[in-house]
């Protein structure tokens, strides 16, 4: 399964490099379909001279970027980007998404909220009927607030814990010196009000929930899931 599943992330990572255009400015994902993607696109940069510039979300990409010699910009010198490709760890059928298993979220929502359009590419175990039925919602948070956002999401139904990884001591501390709260909801049947109460909450940098942002998503080999209004 891991192999038909590594086959998938492949060929959606190929379909989405067929958007890139010479002259394009990108910003480019996190995770592992992410990275199939970067290598996708260092071989058109290679062997069709094309040329962009590359936005990352994570200290991830910035390395796989850099490593096949893509040149990097930022929001600061291009602040509309022409295209955003990301992964998703769960998509249901209105193209809404939660993402944020990697820790990057709140950087992975800035730049596909700054691109004219946002391509997700994963394999088939992420699609979905209903939002937040197989994972926690990632949501980063200030680390002084952590307590007191808790209590605040179990409020609104969730059971709350603060991630711990392995490789270091305590909690997961994301790129921006934020820690991550893992708040799992039975379901989520309305994604755009979740988001929005879950962001009024003092001490809530970002939630991983991404409600229509997304415009076309490629599900491992040959599904392909577009949003009618966009």
């Amino acid at each position: 399964m891991r192999m038909v599943l590594e086959e998938e992330k492949k060929a959606a990572a190929l379909a989405a490099v067929k958007h890139v255009r010479d002259g394009m400015v990108l910003g480019v994902g996190s995770g592992s379909t992410v990275a199939m993607f970067i290598e996708a696109l260092a071989s058109r940069v290679r062997e069709e001279e094309v040329e962009v510039l590359c936005v990352p979300t994570s200290y991830q990409s910035v390395i796989l970027l850099a490593s096949h010699g893509i040149p990097l910009t930022s929001l600061v010198e291009h602040p509309t980007l022409d295209l955003t490709v990301d992964g998703a760890d769960e998509i249901d059928p209105n193209l809404n998404l939660i993402k944020g298993r990697g820790g990057a979220l709140t950087q992975e929502k800035i730049v596909a909220s700054s691109s004219k359009e946002m391509v997700v590419i994963a394999d088939s175990s992420k699609l979905v009927e209903v939002l937040g039925v197989k994972m926690p919602l990632p949501i980063e948070v200030i680390p002084i607030a952590w307590k007191t956002v808790a209590k605040k999401l179990v409020r609104l139904g969730a059971k709350v814990e603060l991630r711990y990884g392995g490789g270091k001591v305590g909690p997961v501390v994301t790129d921006n010196g934020n820690f991550i709260l893992d708040a799992k909801f039975p379901r989520i049947d309305q994604p755009k009000t979740l988001e929005e109460k879950i962001n009024n909450i003092p001490g809530v940098i970002e939630n991983g929930l991404f409600v229509e942002m997304a415009k076309i998503a490629y599900i491992g080999r040959g599904k392909v899931l577009e949003r009618k209004q966009y």
